[in-house]
């Protein structure tokens, strides 16, 4: 497996967080359910007598009594559902409150390269010296394309040496692994009074963090905002529930349904109004407890959605404890929107799609009211307007012509873009409803990683209201529209 591969996994095995603590029903149940007969627990007990006894493979029982549980939790054909045993259920609490051990950098793969795409405030990469756009060559001494496992990870107070090319130069950093809190909620104000908040997960204290940064956005002056929901795979329900308070007065939240199959409305009634135009931003790894605020927000006609679609998971766990000292996660919910949409394993649909973090950001930008925009960056990092983002301006340099990525000028000059495979051409269509072509074979367009990349000087004869400059020692590309 290499090492984007595993990046991959590793984020999908995150996903399916919508979670409530165990509640006063499910625990009478389980004391109705011991009160009842023992003839079941009794035969499990004589197959387990028995293989102990004389299995010819041999037969620990601590591992008989983990294989019956993960039995039965497996028979569910749930996804979702799942035992942790005493020491996983802490590093469950850990994953819920966002807590890992680690140096404080969050990483992008493109093409071949592995990059740091956001360095942690107060992390130990901050410390050492790591940046945002540093490509990780080696770590360990070991090259990025051999790692089968994340090679980041450790035990705190551990070292890892990472070789890092910035511009031209190779340098090696040495890096303490620690304890890492990333935060749930982070915000600043951007441009003319936007409010950008990061919603990162739905720690137990999310909606408390929310509403510190919402606080400080108002005495700010905000006047609009974006709520980026990207790559947030859920967590706990009620940290959502009172974050939807902080736009909804009065309404539904979401409907849910028991193993009964009743609808039940979630209502809120003493909330509080935005009372600003909200942007909620997604992609594919929207999920759970997001995808239940971005239907909440959407359906009250309070939020336009933009991005890609979400991951798709309308089904909340409940956190039960048991006598082990582990923790039960078991599906006991289903939800739908307030608009009663059952989106499991389907997703929700932004208002409109755009693909690419850069240019997501600067459409959801454009939507929040920033009238001129201004970007700048190279093929790792963004910024706008002067304010670091995740992404990139997508900067190739070929044949003596500086490219920028097709996504990215397109939500620039606000227009559509498509793909032509058939003709090798990208298709830009102004709000007008006006196409212009750009072709492979005439090098106006590049095609590679997966990306499609449109040449400045012939962008700019179709699309005059662009600016562009780039400068080469710090080789930094910028681009504005005027």
């Amino acid at each position: 497996m290499t090492f984007k591969k595993l990046t991959a996994a590793a984020a999908g095995g995150c996903l399916a967080l919508s979670l409530i603590l165990s509640p006063a029903a499910l625990a009478a149940d389980s004391s109705e359910a011991a009160g009842q007969s023992s003839s079941d627990t009794e035969l499990i007990n004589e197959v387990m007598q028995y293989v102990e006894n004389y299995s010819l493979t041999g037969a620990d029982r601590e591992t008989l009594i983990r294989a019956a549980i993960d039995g039965m939790v497996n028979s569910l054909d749930d996804p979702y559902s799942q035992y942790f045993s005493s020491e996983e259920s802490q590093a469950l609490q850990n994953q819920l409150a966002l807590d890992y051990v680690g140096i404080g950098v969050q990483l992008a793969y493109s093409g071949n390269e592995l990059y740091i795409e956001q360095v942690l405030p107060g992390s130990p990469a901050e410390s050492a010296g790591l940046k945002r756009g540093d490509t990780i060559l080696k770590i360990n001494g070991i090259k990025i394309s051999e790692f089968n496992s994340d090679p980041l990870s450790g035990e705190a107070g551990t070292k890892v040496s990472l070789l890092i090319q910035r511009g031209g130069a190779v340098k090696n950093y040495a890096v303490k692994r620690s304890q890492i809190n990333y935060p749930s909620v982070t915000g600043k104000i951007v441009g003319p009074k936007i409010a950008y908040i990061s919603l990162n997960g739905f720690t137990e204290d999310s909606d408390e963090q929310f509403a510190a940064v919402l606080q400080k956005m108002r005495a700010s002056g905000m006047k609009s905002m974006i709520l980026d929901l990207r790559n947030n795979v859920g967590g706990y329900m009620d940290s959502a529930y009172n974050i939807a308070s902080q736009f909804i007065d009065k309404g539904v939240m979401m409907y849910t349904a028991d193993n009964q199959d009743v609808l039940t409305p979630v209502t809120i009634t003493d909330g509080t109004k935005m009372n600003v135009p909200v942007v909620i931003l997604t992609n594919e790894y929207t999920a759970s407890a997001s995808e239940a605020l971005t239907g909440a927000l959407h359906d009250n006609h309070l939020a336009t959605v933009i991005g890609t679609k979400t991951f798709g998971k309308a089904r909340i766990q409940s956190l039960l404890d048991l006598s082990d000292g582990g923790l039960l996660k078991l599906t006991t919910q289903r939800y739908l929107t307030p608009n009663k949409a059952d989106f499991n394993h389907i997703g929700l649909s932004p208002d409109l799609e755009v693909k690419g973090e850069a240019a997501q950001i600067i459409t959801a930008l454009q939507f929040a009211g920033m009238k001129s925009i201004n970007a700048a960056g190279d093929n790792h990092i963004l910024d706008v307007g002067g304010t670091a983002f995740v992404g990139n301006v997508g900067l190739v340099k070929k044949g003596g012509r500086i490219y920028a990525s097709a996504r990215v000028l397109s939500a620039l000059v606000e227009s559509d873009l498509t793909w032509d495979a058939k003709n090798n051409k990208a298709i830009v269509t102004s709000a007008s409803g006006k196409a212009f072509s750009f072709t492979t074979g005439s090098k106006e367009a590049l095609s590679q990683n997966d990306e499609i990349f449109i040449a400045l000087d012939a962008f700019k004869k179709k699309f005059p209201s662009l600016v562009w400059s780039y400068n080469q020692p710090q080789n930094r590309l910028t681009l504005s529209v005027k």
